[in-house]
């Protein structure tokens, strides 16, 4: 009979680690490869029953793929930290894992909370994340943000979300938006993207209309509004860094754009 491996990957979530890993109880085997928290972080999850392996943080596909290499189980759930499953959503799982038809790898539906108050709009209401996989069928791409699952086989979705609650304050929102927008503009750098002054001036503005307007951002009310202006704002973010970028590859011709020297040092 086929088993389970749930990974989450940590650095510093006590805050929610005991919750998520609560959530998690139906696997067969439950691992946390973490990056050297300070925040007993390693303690919490050793109490609720996971493995914890610590491994330096490079980027998240390059950490999630050595974690998955370690499970000992034929199938792979991979939860962040700030994810949970629902009992309808755990169940769906097991009948999955227990079933011999079942395809390579499954994608998962979201629902995000920002606040603490769910976005149904605003784009947010298509996301979906390919989470559980057979462990020799897939990897992550190896690449620094938005990490890609390939799967070397069938995909299929499962028909039950799990939530996310990717913000829990506008603090934790300021953290993340400068460490995405950096990692995004050096991808979009290696990738050979360029801004213009124009686009400087119009991307977000068109970003904000976009999420507000067209997706349905004014739906959501307060929250929608304000998670549409903070699209903009991470919008202009990554495309000032894409430009710093530019301006030091100008003017230093031996430096690569992604800010580093093209002879790899």
């Amino acid at each position: 009979m086929s088993r389970l491996t749930a990974i989450v990957t940590t650095l510093n979530e006590a805050e929610q680690i005991g919750e998520t890993l609560k959530r998690l109880d139906f696997a067969d085997e439950l691992l946390v490869v973490d990056s050297f928290s300070t925040d007993g972080t390693e303690q919490l999850a050793r109490e609720h029953g996971a493995v914890v392996l610590q491994h330096e943080y490079r980027s998240p596909a390059a950490q999630k793929n050595w974690a998955i290499a370690r499970a000992g189980t034929d199938w792979v759930l991979i939860v962040d930290a700030d994810e949970w499953v629902t009992p309808a959503l755990a169940d769906e799982i097991r009948r999955v894992v227990a079933d011999p038809d079942a395809r390579d790898g499954y994608e998962i539906k979201r629902r995000n909370f920002f606040l603490g108050h769910e976005i149904r709009h605003c784009g947010w209401q298509n996301d979906r994340v390919l989470r559980l996989f057979r462990k020799d069928r897939a990897r992550y791409a190896e690449r620094q943000v938005h990490e890609v699952m390939a799967v070397d086989g069938r995909v299929g979705r499962l028909r039950e979300p799990m939530l996310h609650h990717s913000y829990r304050s506008l603090d934790d929102y300021w953290k993340k938006l400068r460490r995405y927008a950096d990692w995004n503009a050096q991808e979009a750098c290696r990738q050979g993207r360029k801004v213009s002054p124009l686009y400087l001036m119009l991307h977000p503005a068109l970003r904000f209309v976009k999420a507000y307007l067209v997706q349905g951002g004014f739906l959501d009310g307060a929250h929608g509004l304000v998670v549409s202006l903070l699209t903009a704002v991470y919008a202009a973010a990554k495309d000032v860094k894409i430009w710093e970028l530019q301006q030091k590859a100008t003017s230093d011709p031996t430096r690569s754009p992604a800010g580093g020297s093209d002879d790899g040092q």
